[in-house]
């Protein structure tokens, strides 16, 4: 693994738009001022043999995550995870029902020697998915047409759709974001997993979730023509759709109304997974000591909230790299994980975001900063396998 300078191509910023990418919004780069957010002026380099052993790691590390939910459902460790008491049952039968699940993203650190270590797992609404799957591959045919990529995530969503088609009650699916997300980014993430599923020959529908109707006799979601809506996925994370009554409604209806990613994933998308993978596998090489609410034995730390987003409300404690975040999470409670800083290439940390598709991996997007918390002023770095 190693990080190489280079040159943009001359129109980089008009080919991303034409391809989707109109979040293009500035980040942070080293030294202060600002950078794209997709910077094709440097890119990493990958052998073989790391990403081979890579594929394998987020295989593993994705099956031991299924084997922690079946745990955390054994146990009723739901209090742990700040899940509020009127969902565990539904979400023990959702588990039950094997209500179909699509991707993942699990972020990892790695510096091209030894085991990558898991940092947390974006189950329930990862993003940079255009931007891994896309962007960056029309990228490499444009710069480096004989490399290769780890990337095969397009034809594996298509492929997923198709394999749980059978699955849903409905052919109809509809694909619901957030119309408060001022950058356009749920959408156009959201746009992209309509058109993988329409390639898989799904009837598809966009529509904001704030535009959801709820018949209150005949109790079932509705669209802006009171049809109900039986397949919806939704770019809106589980916890905050649990917060309100809207999600009662969402509990309540299951499966009648079928939501994906599932409401199971609400355990996996938890920090809280991190302790539980910990206790299950401790001194596993690709999982960071990580304890619940308390520090345990640890004296240097990054303390995340169970329900964070995007770097916000963290704390590092050690090694005169004392650090924090701030934002508006935390309420739930916190995970407090061994700090192992991010490896520094250039004076950028890079953090590896490797995709999970069903059950196997399809990919990777890097995203860097020049922090030690990637936060939400990291950029998206292209990244090739050396022919």
């Amino acid at each position: 693994m190693r990080r190489v300078r280079g040159e943009a191509r001359p129109e980089w910023r008009e080919i991303t738009e034409r391809q989707g990418l109109v979040f293009n919004t500035p980040s942070s780069a080293a030294g202060g001022g600002t950078r794209p957010y997709w910077d094709e002026s440097a890119h990493y380099e990958f052998e073989m043999d790391e990403i081979l052993a890579l594929e394998s790691q987020v295989e593993l590390m994705h099956s031991m995550c299924l084997e922690a939910v079946e745990h955390v459902i054994l146990t009723e460790r739901f209090a742990d995870f700040g899940i509020p008491e009127y969902a565990w049952d539904a979400i023990v039968a959702s588990w039950r029902r094997g209500d179909p699940h699509i991707y993942g993203r699990f972020d990892f650190r790695y510096d091209g020697s030894g085991p990558a270590k898991l940092l947390e797992y974006n189950a329930d609404t990862p993003t940079s998915l255009l931007e891994a799957s896309i962007i960056q591959w029309n990228w490499k045919e444009d710069v480096f047409p004989k490399a290769d990529q780890w990337n095969s995530l397009h034809e594996a969503l298509v492929d997923r759709w198709k394999e749980v088609k059978s699955q849903l009650p409905a052919d109809d699916l509809y694909f619901c974001w957030s119309g408060a997300d001022p950058t356009g980014e749920d959408h156009m993430t959201t746009a992209y997993m309509q058109e993988t599923a329409a390639e898989a020959g799904f009837s598809t529908v966009g529509l904001e979730i704030e535009q959801i109707g709820w018949d209150t006799e005949l109790r079932r979601f509705t669209d802006l023509e009171m049809s109900p809506m039986e397949n919806i996925f939704k770019l809106y994370p589980w916890e905050w759709a649990l917060d309100d009554e809207f999600g009662r409604h969402m509990v309540a209806e299951l499966p009648k109304s079928l939501w994906v990613e599932p409401l199971w994933k609400a355990v996996l998308s938890n920090k809280a997974i991190l302790a539980v993978l910990w206790e299950m596998y401790p001194g596993h090489p690709n999982l960071l000591p990580t304890f619940i609410d308390d520090p345990g034995m640890l004296t240097e730390y990054i303390r995340k909230p169970k329900l964070g987003r995007e770097g916000a409300n963290m704390s590092i404690v050690g090694a005169g790299m004392d650090t924090e975040t701030t934002g508006v999470y935390g309420r739930e409670g916190y995970v407090y994980q061994l700090l192992d800083p991010l490896p520094e290439f250039d004076s950028y940390r890079p953090v590896l975001g490797t995709w999970i598709v069903g059950d196997e991996s399809a990919g990777l997007g890097i995203r860097e900063s020049p922090g030690l918390i990637t936060d939400n002023g990291a950029c998206f770095i292209p990244h090739i396998i050396n022919p």
